[in-house]
């Protein structure tokens, strides 16, 4: 059987690929999301050809215009190529031959399909690094929101997830804020070097034609070309950075979803979903079930195992591109769809899906003994050295929890008996409300302290509006 002449180096070979191992060679079932960004490509590598004299202008006039036809195929549905295609590529490459002939097979001069796939990687993963880090300030938005919506609303702080400090609700969501601003910065530094084109790299050696990389590069917005063409179709750095990036984003809104789980339950009380964010039970009636944030935080795993299994890909390939590398897109591609769908999911249930529960988070903050620091700080003030304190009402908290009472239900007597310096001020100085206020070093959950980080989130929101 002679080899079929759809394929690219059909006239090496003279039997075609078992079909088996077409299929299993073949990439276009996924590689087909780059197409866009394939045609891009290879319109501006077209326009380059033509300034460089390699092309007449009339070939790259009509070149260009196909390209377009194709992508407006494509996005009408008309243009969907099968398996014979292999991949994204050659698909783009063979339509184009028949729509414009001989001229359509002169696109590739210059390039190899190491460089254009280098190149279409780098600008889907430029295009969705901007799309995420959008997504990342709508969440941000909706954290800010919600957050002075209850900036004088208390909520228990836990450490060991054990009662500590009572904090300000509007300061626990900002703390989330924080987490989605490094984030969006990572992705920020990351964009830079993921903005670097490999296209005039060839299949690893350069090409003997008089290309001009710098008008590509202006043409795709390329901010820098890369100087080793070894590199330049080997590299997968920025694809690793972009799964790390992603895999943290996920970590966050992961602990984020294990609070909602938490909170939403009978035990904790402090929020109640509405039906447009959960499911019920097939046999229990009763049940209203969390299944956002718990397919939130069951997607990390998908996430941070595709970074492992970029890793691991590469640790062992030599220079320069090996075949392995066609398992580097599946894993960015689903990467990018989860992350985007979790990025969605959450700010919808946070923005219009979550109702705290006052009159329990106001029971809640003064059911426990979250305010015995307090107690120590109020006799450290007064001369007391914070050690002795601490051990005082360490001894108090343990003859409390015997009686079964707490702090706030101490006669002043009893207080006076633990040190003499104590007066009838320390019931105000133990209040939840108190103890949060008196809070206000920089960065703590003071109501003055939350007021400043919500102006600070407000104007880092406006910056990123305006890039």
């Amino acid at each position: 059987m002679t080899a079929s002449s759809s394929q690219p180096w059909s006239e090496r070979f003279e039997t075609a690929l078992h079909p088996a191992i077409a299929q299993f060679n073949a990439s276009i079932s996924f590689d087909i999301a780059l197409i866009e960004y394939d045609i891009t490509g290879s319109q501006a590598h077209a326009q380059m050809l033509a300034a460089a004299g390699i092309l007449s202008e009339p070939e790259v006039e009509a070149m260009v215009q196909a390209l377009e036809q194709i992508r407006q195929e494509y996005r009408s549905g008309v243009f969907r190529p099968g398996l014979d295609a292999e991949d994204v590529h050659f698909a783009v490459e063979r339509r184009l031959t028949e729509l414009i002939g001989d001229v359509g097979k002169k696109v590739h001069t210059g390039r190899s399909r190491n460089d254009q796939v280098a190149t279409d990687v780098r600008l889907y993963v430029r295009a969705q690094i901007r799309e995420v880090q959008r997504q990342l300030v709508e969440w941000q938005r909706v954290l800010v929101t919600r957050a002075q919506e209850h900036g004088e609303t208390l909520i228990p702080g836990y450490t060991h997830l054990q009662r500590a400090q009572p904090v300000s609700l509007a300061h626990h969501l900002l703390a989330y804020f924080e987490m989605a601003e490094r984030d969006w910065q990572r992705l920020e530094q990351l964009y830079a070097r993921v903005n670097v084109m490999p296209l005039g790299s060839g299949a690893l050696a350069g090409t003997t034609f008089p290309i001009d990389r710098q008008i590509t590069a202006r043409l795709l917005e390329f901010d820098e070309i890369g100087r080793n063409s070894l590199d330049g179709v080997s590299d997968r750095d920025f694809a690793v950075e972009f799964l790390a990036a992603a895999g943290l984003i996920m970590v966050h809104l992961s602990r984020f979803a294990e609070e909602v789980i938490l909170w939403s339950s009978t035990e904790f009380g402090f929020v109640v979903l509405s039906d447009r964010v959960s499911t019920g039970s097939s046999i229990m009636p009763q049940k209203k079930n969390p299944d956002v944030p718990e397919l939130v935080r069951g997607k990390v795993g998908r996430v941070c195992g595709h970074l492992q299994g970029l890793l691991m890909l590469l640790k062992g390939l030599p220079l320069a591109y090996n075949k392995d590398m066609q398992e580097d897109k599946e894993a960015i591609f689903d990467t990018v769809q989860t992350v985007r769908s979790c990025l969605e999911a959450m700010t919808i249930l946070l923005e219009e899906g979550m109702t705290f529960q006052g009159d329990r988070l106001h029971q809640a903050v003064r059911e426990d003994f979250a305010n015995a620091t307090d107690v120590a700080d109020y006799l450290a003030k007064k001369g007391v050295p914070f050690r002795e304190a601490y051990n005082l009402v360490g001894k108090l908290v343990k003859t409390c929890v015997q009686e079964g009472i707490l702090l706030a239900e101490l006669p002043l007597e009893r207080w006076q008996e633990l040190h003499p310096l104590i007066e009838a001020d320390i019931f105000a100085a133990i209040a939840p409300e108190t103890v949060v206020a008196a809070r206000n070093s920089y960065g703590g959950t003071g109501f003055a302290q939350v007021r400043q980080q919500l102006a600070h989130a407000h104007d880092r929101i406006a910056q990123k509006t305006n890039l």
